[in-house]
Order: C-alpha cells, then structure tokens, then sequence
C-alpha cells in the first residue's frame, strides 16, 4: 500500500499548532501517545501509523479484497430472490460482529490518540501561549453532515419526499444516484440542486462488480468520470462500501465517502478510526461516522434515533463530523421516515455544529491545510488550547478576540 496516500495527515498538520513547534516535540508526543492505539506495535514510525488506521492496514494485506463467498453472491445477486437477499446481508452484518479489533459504534482509539499527542504539547510548552487552527468555520464546535444513496426507482420516487422533510426543518443533504442502474430524473436533479441540495454518485450499477479486478474498475471509472462531469457532481460514494484507496485515486473528485470510522457490519468491515475528515491521495475523504439507517433498523432492531444521538454526543465532545448515510429505499417505510425525522428533529433542538453539505465540508478541510482559500471561510480563526486537570480545553474563538 502507498503510504503517501496518507501522508498529509501528520499529527502536526492536523492540529496546526500555532506557533509552530520542534520536531523533537512532535516526536516526543507522537511516542509518548502511541500507545492509545492498541495496535501492539511500539513506536511505529508515523507513515506505518497513517497506513495501520486511516489506511486499515491492521487488518492484513487482503482487507479491500472480498472472500470467493461474496464474490459469488455479487455474481448471482441479479437472480437471487429478494427474500434471499435481505437473509443474506443480516447474515453478515451479524451485531455480534463488533469485536476489540473492530469496536462499535464507538472506536475511540485513534480520537485519544491526537488528543493526547495535543495534552502532551501543552506540557512540553508551559507557560506558552498555544492555539490550534479551528477545527470547524464560524467558531462551531463540530459538524454535522446528511447524505442519501438512492439505490433503486423505489429510492428516486421517495427522494423528494425525503428532501421536503429535511428542508421543513431546516436541512441540506447531498443526494447519491447510481447513473446505469434506473433511470435519472435530470429535471429531479435540477430541482433538488436548485433548492440547495448536493448531488453526488453512487457507483456506475450497483451490482457489486465495480471493485472485482482493477481493469474492470478502471474500466467503469472512466464512464464514472463522465457521469460526475454531467451531473455537475464532485463527490462519490461506492456501493455497498466496497473500496480500495489505491485504486480509487483514478476517479477524478474532490471527495469520497466510502469509508467510515468503524462498521463491522459491512462487507468490508473495519474502519479509519477518524471522526474527522482526512486526505486521501488527491481527495479529501470524509467517513462517516453514525451507523447507516439500515443497519439500525432492519438490523439491529431499533426504534428510536438513541443509537445516532448518543455517537452525536461523542462526536460533539470531540469536535468531530457527524456523518449520516440513509437511504430513501428504506425511508419509504413508514416506522424507518419516523426513525430519521424523529432525530431530524432532536438536531434541530441541538445547537453549536456547522450543518453543511459534503463539498463544503471538503472545501473547508482544504482551506483549512492551506491548499486552498474560499472566500466563505475565515481560514485565519484560530482556537486557543489549555490543560485543566489533565484535559484539553479548546477556545473555539479567535485568538486575539477580546
């Protein structure tokens, strides 16, 4: 694997500590926080880091690779009864999948990681004046993102339903079509684009394939390349969460989302470990990090939106990114729409997150590197950083604001 896939996520590039500070003192603290990562190996150096939780690594050089089982099953899947199906994906997405290697719905490893390497920076520096670059715009202490992949017809005739609900309340999504799969509404796409949602692509078909070799990926990823040009659309998520970040560096956007921060329900299960967004080679990737709707309905059995809220409070904790993928295939049932507008509704009565759409978010994690600057962001703001009995406290306000 291409450690340089990674490689912009040092430590140091991601707190942005002003002013700047030794190598010496970033080692010293990349070594002394090395161990909240379990992952048994002392003192790895930082690209191995980068590669063992951004890249997955840790779960073996076969991990993007899916077993002959599921390959045959993509195989069939076309002619396989519904019913079948359905009995299939809860085999594997088994609850009592959720391991210590692969710990759900939170995996908090690599978050106490960066917060410690940043504790032991303000002890390394007393006395000091520190401040970080703001995690998120406008002195919000965490975002909070929406998404939809529409996997069938059934999806895009439910999609503007969906999108009334979230607009009612005061939400943007951005919407995910499969462009060779059913047919796509273009006048469906405008409108929702012109009401201020975001329109991005969901694979080429659908059919579990996209990922079976690398000619036949490369393959589809010059027909996607195409589709993300007509649909006027830079971001991408991959069916079914298949992925393999090499490979992906030939689809031409500004962000993915087919990767998540632990699910060990997936076909591919695993996870970054990240609540943040990360660079991914040439694209930014933004996981996401709230269990998909599916799972926690039909799966898991649940109710209520408690599973979300109570990740929401983590992510807010830790001035992360709340990252939702639904579905409106599934949100056409009338117990799942109740599910998603009741948490709807409990943001809504929630305060202090950045509520925007994947392309911005993107944009403002560029900007926010310093690869770019966008006249929507304050790129300068910065929050000053404190020890208070061992913890790290962040001022979300600019520094020399009185």
């Amino acid at each position: 694997m291409n450690a340089n896939l990674w490689i912009s996520n040092h430590p140091r590039n991601f707190w942005q500590c002003q002013p700047e500070l030794s190598d010496e003192i970033w080692q010293n603290a990349i070594a002394e926080a090395i161990s909240f990562l379990d992952l048994s190996i002392d003192h790895p150096h930082v690209d191995e880091m980068l590669m063992l939780t951004l890249g997955e690594s840790r779960f073996g050089s076969n991990h993007w690779h899916l077993s002959f089982p599921k390959r045959a099953y993509y195989f069939l899947k076309p002619v396989l009864p519904r019913a079948f199906t359905r009995l299939m994906r809860q085999i594997y997405q088994n609850p009592k999948k959720a391991t210590s290697q692969n710990p759900w719905p939170i995996d908090d490893r690599y978050t106490q990681f960066l917060w410690n390497i940043l504790a032991r920076i303000l002890q390394e520096t007393p006395g000091q004046e520190l401040a970080i670059k703001a995690l998120w715009p406008h002195s919000k202490r965490y975002s909070f993102v929406l998404t939809h992949d529409v996997e069938t017809q059934i999806g895009v005739d439910f999609m503007r339903k969906v999108a009334d609900l979230e607009e009612e309340l005061g939400f943007r999504s951005s919407i995910n079509f499969v462009p060779e799969r059913y047919h796509v509404d273009m006048n469906l796409v405008d409108e929702l684009r012109s009401r201020g949602f975001e329109i991005g692509i969901h694979g080429l078909k659908h059919d579990g394939k996209l990922f079976s070799s690398k000619k036949e990926f490369d393959r589809r990823a010059v027909k996607i390349n195409r589709y993300l040009k007509e649909y006027g659309a830079v971001g991408f998520r991959s069916p079914l969460t298949h992925r393999n970040p090499e490979w992906m560096q030939a689809l031409e956007i500004e962000y993915d989302l087919s990767f998540f921060d632990t699910d060990p329900f997936e076909p591919i299960p695993g996870g970054t470990m990240s609540i943040w967004p990360f660079f991914l080679g040439h694209f930014v990737e933004l996981p996401y990090t709230l269990v998909q709707d599916y799972t926690l309905t039909a799966v898991l059995g649940e109710t209520s939106p408690r599973i979300w809220l109570e990740k929401v409070d983590f992510i807010e904790k830790n001035h992360g990114m709340a990252l939702l993928n639904s579905h409106p295939d599934y949100l056409k049932e009338p117990d799942n729409l109740k599910v998603y507008s009741t948490f709807l509704s409990a943001m809504k009565d929630r305060s202090n997150y950045w509520h925007a759409l994947p392309r911005d978010i993107a944009q403002w994690w560029r900007s926010r590197a310093g690869e770019n600057s966008y006249e929507n962001f304050d790129t300068k703001t910065s929050s000053s950083v404190a020890l208070v009995n061992g913890e790290v406290h962040i001022d979300p306000r600019k520094k020399n604001e009185k």
